[in-house]
């Protein structure tokens, strides 16, 4: 093949001089839909050019006659417009890649002239040098691809560790897994890779991660045993645990540990109830919550379900949570759409839980939301955190144009971290939230006449004044850096 080099890497963004022409056999077209390309290469990565406005392509990564790994990925037709690395380091350095275009080939034309065959290269190292002018710099965003809802979230020995949904292969919806990020200041962030993949199961849906101190699940004092939704012709739950701080996990032989008969069941949230002396799940179960018990993990009862009547209802209920905090319970369920202003949002209950129970103090036709903003969703709490702190974190977009937000090498970002309480308002409880403490030591200390890359309004005044309970209600306004980082760090 005759390709200039530097021209490519540059329309490709990688680094002039990583790449090597593998020994990848012609392509063989098998129809107009369905080609298999060998790959043979000690390379680590092989690159998968991407063009987001065309069908996916379903590749299957075929190794000894055994299929090792399958997703779905835009492959270029007319066009690259970045690139994704497919990791060959666990794959092996000899597989076929067979693969299945799924557009309408009326309009695309001859599948041997796609654009993504001469892209195919592989490089030992993938630049991940930031590109995009609007990228965040106090909010976590993924170093590349697509994400969604947190996952799994929890604090440990110092150190906060953020799962999320996750695309590897494109910076659009697709092939849902757990990727991880780390922080020590909840605004420092470091990517740590692919935490949890598709199974035969299915893909990896949303879930939450919880440290078992005193070993009550059998699988180490102090493990991080995570529970997650896999999301195959069904909605069921699974559950994996890791024995070194949440960096690998390890699948549980008896996936999946709960199962039920609604379509949309997913996104289990899992607590120590330190009142009742056992474990609780909440789990999003159509247009209600479901609620279980375990004293080891492993085995869950069904206790009730909340939601009939209450709240709003104008979308699937997902993403619950259930903290306590001030004496009450809260329960936080995330509706798509439904939200005072379109799209997604996050409303809340406030009342009483024994553990089998949830009992809501507000009238049936009482709602109350999170936040007003349209870019706040999926909202759910650090297991774990330091000091008894209900530490929250937001996926910062909205479904209704979060596949189209002006940015190729990522999509989405998170919302900036939140410490919650309750306050008492005209016979209610109402959440309170406040920007986290990690937050305010990121921003300058000092004042300056003209805003810098961070700053926030502090409005006094306001009436009624919340009690001595409840943080000081301030505006805070944050304004974005659209200058283009370099470096690693999300």
């Amino acid at each position: 093949m005759n390709i200039n080099k530097r021209n490519l890497a540059v329309g490709l963004g990688i680094c002039l001089g990583s790449l090597t022409m593998p020994a990848l056999a012609q392509q063989s077209i098998l129809s107009d839909t369905h080609a298999m390309k060998t790959v043979k290469t000690a390379d680590r990565y092989l690159l998968l050019p991407v063009q987001e406005s065309a069908e996916n392509a379903h590749i299957r990564v075929i190794r000894d006659n055994q299929v090792v790994k399958e997703f779905n990925c835009k492959l270029a037709v007319s066009k690259t417009d970045y690139t994704v690395p497919l990791d060959l380091s666990e794959l092996g350095s000899d597989i076929l890649l067979d693969i299945q275009f799924l557009g309408d080939k009326r309009t695309t034309g001859l599948i041997g002239d796609y654009a993504c065959w001469a892209g195919m290269l592989t490089t030992n190292t993938f630049d991940t040098t930031n590109r995009e002018q609007y990228r965040s710099l106090y909010h976590h965003t993924p170093v590349y691809g697509w994400m969604n809802d947190p996952n799994g979230m929890f604090y440990k020995d110092g150190v906060w560790h953020l799962y999320f949904q996750y695309n590897p292969y494109g910076s659009q919806w697709e092939n849902m897994t757990w990727g991880h990020s780390t922080s020590t200041d909840l605004t420092h962030w470091k990517y740590e890779g692919e935490a949890i993949t598709p199974d035969a199961l299915g893909t990896i849906f949303s879930g939450s991660c919880v440290v078992d101190k005193d070993n009550t699940a059998g699988f180490g004092k102090d493990a991080v045993v995570a529970f997650y939704t896999s999301a195959g012709t069904a909605q069921t739950q699974s559950m994996a645990y890791s024995t070194d701080n949440g960096k690998t996990f390890t699948k549980y032989a008896g996936n999946p540990v709960i199962t039920g008969s609604v379509p949309d069941f997913r996104d289990p949230n899992v607590f120590w109830n330190e009142d009742a002396k056992m474990w609780n799940l909440i789990l999003a179960a159509g247009q209600q919550m479901n609620i279980y018990s375990s004293k080891n993990l492993r085995d869950w009862k069904y206790e009730s379900s909340f939601g009939e009547g209450y709240g709003n209802h104008g979308g699937v209920w997902e993403c619950p949570d259930l903290l306590k905090t001030g004496g009450k319970w809260v329960l936080i369920c995330n509706i798509n759409p439904g939200g005072p202003f379109g799209g997604n949002a996050a409303q809340y209950f406030v009342g009483q839980f024994d553990g089998h129970k949830f009992t809501c103090e507000s009238a049936p036709e009482t709602t109350k939301w999170a936040d007003y903003g349209k870019d706040h969703y999926a909202t759910v709490t650090f297991d774990n955190a330091p000091d008894g702190r209900l530490v929250a974190l937001p996926w910062m977009s909205n479904w209704q144009y979060a596949n189209q937000v002006p940015t190729q090498q990522f999509r989405s970002a998170n919302g900036l971290p939140r410490d919650l309480g309750l306050f008492s308002y005209k016979g209610e409880e109402y959440l309170s939230v406040k920007p986290s403490p990690e937050v305010f030591a990121a921003f300058d200390s000092k004042p300056a006449k003209s805003l810098g890359k961070a700053a926030y309004l502090e409005v006094s005044g306001m009436k009624p004044t919340p009690p001595s309970s409840c943080p000081t209600r301030r505006v805070r306004r944050l304004s974005w850096n659209t200058t283009a980082r370099t470096g690693n760090s999300p």
